[in-house]
Parts: structure tokens; C-alpha cells; sequence
């Protein structure tokens, strides 16, 4: 129950942060859908590989090795998530300095503004 709840919400996140992306026309909020997007996909992440009443992956003499296996949860999810996290906290670093300079540029940060820029 819970863990549909969870992923419920991290679907819910993923669509905000899409409807973010495509709808608005200011950097900052569309910079601000994409960081709500990575989370909702780490909440989805994270639903997933959870196991209910799992244990930690870690087998020793005190667990039975018969029920062990479909009870242990996968840490690979989790790992996951936390280089996710990572990578997505520097991506967004990169398109807030993005924003700051195309706001030295141009001083405003809607993406109509820059229709004519030249690489």
C-alpha cells in the first residue's frame, strides 16, 4: 500500500516537472521542472527496489539462506539513486550559471528573448 503511494507520488512529480518543461517560458522555472522531474524519477527509482519486510543485503549465519534471497532487498536502486542525486545537483548547477549569464546578456530570463542568438 504504501509503496504505490510512494510511486504514485514519484509519477505525479515526473509529470509536474514534464509539464514544467514544455509550458513555461522562464529559465529559472523551467530549470526548476527539470530538477522536480529528476526527483519524481528518484522517488520512482526508489519504489521500485523496495521490498516489504526485507531485510538488509547482508547474509550471515543468523539468516537462513532458503528465505533469505526473496526477502533481501537490492541495493542496487538505492545506489543508483544516490548517483543520480549527484549527477542531477550538478547539472543543475550548470543551468542555473547558464541563467545567470544569459540574464547578464540579455537582463531577463525568458527564452523568447534569445530566439535570435548566435552561437
Amino acid at each position: 500500500m504504501i509503496s504505490s503511494i510512494v510511486l504514485t507520488t514519484g509519477l505525479l512529480l515526473v509529470l509536474v516537472g514534464l509539464w514544467g518543461l514544455l509550458t513555461q517560458r522562464n529559465i529559472l522555472r523551467i530549470t526548476i521542472g527539470f530538477s522536480l522531474m529528476g526527483t519524481g524519477t528518484h522517488i520512482v527509482i526508489v519504489a521500485i527496489g523496495y521490498v516489504r519486510n526485507g531485510t538488509a543485503p547482508i547474509i550471515d549465519r543468523s539468516l537462513d539462506m532458503a528465505g533469505a534471497a526473496s526477502r533481501v532487498v537490492d541495493p542496487i536502486p538505492a545506489a543508483l539513486v544516490v548517483t543520480a542525486i549527484v549527477i542531477g545537483m550538478a547539472v543543475t548547477a550548470v543551468m542555473l550559471a547558464f541563467a545567470i549569464r544569459l540574464y547578464d546578456s540579455k537582463r531577463t530570463l525568458s527564452i523568447d528573448a534569445f530566439t535570435e542568438s548566435k552561437w
